[in-house]
């Protein structure tokens, strides 16, 4: 079997060995190479072909013995073949799938001014596909250079925003590069970032009503391209469309919010096993994190000494991927929650009579539960993505929330 790869810096987190182990046809491993080894790694001859990511993507250039017509256009090259003679053919597969999120983000780019975030090779790839699309005005931050970070404001008219930095990627979650709530005209953002599935820009996006749409579409679009030049076989669109579904469904978290004893722990464990995720229970992570019981953590430093323990540990799973999180009864008083949760996860909302709710070793269960119900009802409803009942057989609402949960990652 021919033996591919990616080659980056840093490169533990990444997706593209599930993505290319599907596409098929050959190996594919992960070359972690500093900068200093890069000049030994060009020039092995055991690997047919490889991906470059940061920081590579123009320091390759000058070990390769011709570029493609595109990775000449852009000055950025992402995917590197070893031909039979030994030379190595350099490319820019990224065009190809940044042009599928901006298709699938159904963002209109035509005679719209845009502003690119960032200037290294990614940003290169951007700006080559927004010509492409005709925008009419194309301005590159950078943070030294004539447009930057410090006087952004004067381009606050700009229709679309793409962030090709590294800033909210994991496991940094929880930045954005830019407020954009100060661009009054904003009617797209896209992020280049695909780990978590929605950065801090992407939520806030969605908070303020914009499309948007995050970097897994461009990822998994530059790896058919790629996979197609190592293996020499095509690779449909429908293949493509599937390897999205599928690393969305097997990477987000499934999150269950909901009032003490509506069922979140037993019903997390029966979906972890369907689904092959890790479950993780929050309040028997707080007491491994505090080493000390929760009824303790109540008495030593009262509920808001509780509330900031859960949501450190929430903000910690919430970076984490593949995981099925049950969650305290109270997660959703403190909105920081939200973000931490959402990042990477679907959120449902176990409804449960308030009858049928265990009120046994949960602390704040023993007062007016009637009285909490109404407190909580409309955060829960604010934060949940889908709502499911289970008044009936835990069996029953487990299954709707998989199938609510997988309907939910198809798009």
């Amino acid at each position: 079997m021919i033996r591919c790869g990616l080659l980056g810096h840093r490169l533990s987190h990444s997706y593209s060995p599930i993505i290319h182990e599907v596409f098929g046809g050959y190996s594919y491993e992960l070359f972690e190479v500093e900068p200093e080894n890069l000049s030994d790694f060009m020039n092995r001859r055991d690997i047919h072909g490889f991906n470059i990511t940061v920081p590579y993507k123009r320091d390759v250039i000058p070990f390769c013995n011709e570029l493609s017509e595109t990775a000449r256009s852009v000055g950025s090259v992402n995917t590197i073949l070893r031909r039979a003679d030994g030379s190595l053919y350099g490319d820019n597969t990224d065009v190809y799938g940044f042009s599928t999120q901006v298709k699938r983000s159904g963002i209109v780019v035509q005679g719209k001014k845009v502003l690119i975030l960032g200037s290294g090779g990614s940003s290169l790839t951007a700006l080559h596909v927004m010509h492409e699309l005709q925008a009419e005005q194309i301005i590159v931050v950078s943070r030294g250079g004539e447009d930057n970070y410090e006087n952004i404001c004067r381009h606050k008219d700009a229709s679309i925003i793409v962030n090709t930095t590294p800033v909210g990627m994991y496991p940094h979650t929880g930045k954005s590069p830019v407020d954009i709530g100060d661009f009054e005209r904003l009617e797209g953002v896209l992020d280049l970032v695909y780990n978590p599935a929605r950065t801090q820009l992407l939520m806030d996006a969605k908070m303020l009503r914009i499309p948007h749409l995050g970097g897994l579409t461009m990822l998994v679009g530059q790896a058919r391209a790629a996979s197609e030049m190592f293996s020499g076989q095509k690779v449909s669109i429908e293949q493509e469309d599937s390897v999205v579904r599928m690393l969305r469904r097997k990477m987000e978290n499934i999150i269950l919010i909901g009032m003490p004893g509506c069922g979140k722990s037993v019903i997390g464990k029966l979906l972890a096993e369907d689904t092959g995720k890790k479950f993780v229970d929050a309040d028997s992570a707080i007491e491994e994190a505090a080493g000390i019981s929760i009824p303790e953590i109540f008495i030593r430093e009262g509920e808001s000494g509780f509330r900031k323990r859960e949501s450190e540990v929430l903000e910690t799973l919430g970076k984490q991927s593949g995981l099925v999180i049950a969650t305290g009864g109270g997660c959703v008083t403190r909105r920081e929650n939200y973000a931490h949760l959402h990042q990477n996860g679907t959120i449902i909302f176990i409804e449960r009579d308030i009858s049928k709710l265990e009120r046994k070793g949960r602390p704040l269960s023993q007062g007016n539960l009637q009285e909490m119900y109404v407190e909580r009802l409309p955060l829960y409803r604010e934060f949940a993505d889908i709502t499911v009942q289970n008044n009936g057989q835990i069996s029953t609402a487990a299954q709707k929330i998989k199938e609510a949960v997988y309907e939910n990652t198809r798009d």
